[in-house]
């Protein structure tokens, strides 16, 4: 039983059929409202705060992948991430499962420096700081090696169905629904995107190599590294629309924060688009060497299919 433990994200639903696909039709659901994939998976209403019912949701599990999301609000991360992952990664011990931890860039220098897996963690603003603390839990866990644990770390998504991320918010929705895409800081920088439906194949692909706990991974992305100049006009090229959008700069961006929670919570994260992001992923390319990954013009194209609504 390969168990998914925050479900119903994008992440987490691409994962369930790439484990379906290459590796077993054993996949259980486990969030606090928790929707079929397949037929055929098992689903398990839990509240991952509550280690009583997360340790009975992984009971029985061979592999428990962490893919546990919460909307993008400090003061929930600060309180209720590290409690979740805490009590993941007891009931995956309790089991006897491995455990494999979605992880992203957050607590990386957001500068333009080349990301490998040993870049030291330099957190900026307290989401960063959060996740720095949480991965270097993991770590920690790693170390111990009481239970065979791998952290897989994504840089910024781009996706199809409902994967949010700042590039689909600001450019790909807008370009579906005909409206002007819209840039943040700067459209010269260069930018490392993953595809959502690889990320979660690679996951998957972790999750059921054991040689491959005990490690620290890179998620494969496209080694184009397009400036969001350079993707703006291919999705708009890819959908049918005009090439024409609008750069953010950080003054606009900072007045916004003033009338909107939701752009003041986004502030912390705008210094990573003022610099090129460098995310290096050959040590996955390496061991898993037949992995074919989406380019950005594939990955566009699929996009263009889904159609408005998707």
């Amino acid at each position: 039983m390969q168990t998914i433990l925050g479900a119903n994200g994008q992440i987490a639903i691409e994962l369930a059929r790439a484990l379906r696909r290459s590796h077993t039709e054993d996949i259980r659901l486990v969030s606090r409202n928790p929707r079929q994939v397949h037929p055929a998976d098992q689903m398990v209403a839990a509240d991952l705060l509550d280690a009583a019912q997360t340790a009975k949701a992984v009971r029985g599990s061979s592999v428990v992948y962490f893919t546990a999301g919460l909307p993008p609000d400090t003061q929930l991360w600060e309180t209720q991430f590290p409690t979740m992952l805490h009590n993941a990664l007891a009931a995956a011990r309790a089991a006897g499962a491995r455990f494999a931890y979605f992880d992203n860039t957050y607590m990386y220098p957001q500068d333009a420096r080349l990301q490998t897996e040993d870049t030291p963690f330099a957190p900026v603003g307290r989401k960063g700081r959060v996740r720095a603390a949480m991965a270097t839990t993991v770590l920690q866990a790693m170390a111990r090696a009481d239970m065979p644990v791998a952290i897989a770390r994504a840089p910024e998504f781009y996706g199809p169905g409902k994967t949010q991320s700042v590039t689909n918010t600001l450019v790909i929705d807008p370009l579906k629904a005909g409206a002007t895409p819209r840039v943040p800081v700067r459209d010269d920088t260069r930018r490392t995107l993953i595809w959502t439906p690889d990320a979660s194949r690679a996951l998957a692909a972790i999750g059921n190599a054991p040689d491959a706990f005990g490690h620290t991974w890179h998620l494969p992305c496209d080694d184009e590294r397009l400036t969001y100049r350079e993707f703006v006009a291919l999705a708009a090229q890819a959908l049918g629309r005009g090439p024409g959008y609008k750069v953010l700069r950080p003054w606009m961006l900072s007045l916004a924060g003033l009338f909107s929670s939701q752009v003041r919570e986004i502030q912390e994260l705008l210094p990573r688009y003022g610099a090129d992001n460098l995310f290096d992923s050959t040590r996955f390319q390496q061991r898993f060497a037949d992995f074919r990954v989406t380019g950005y013009r594939e990955g566009l194209e699929q996009i263009a299919h889904e159609g408005p609504g998707a």
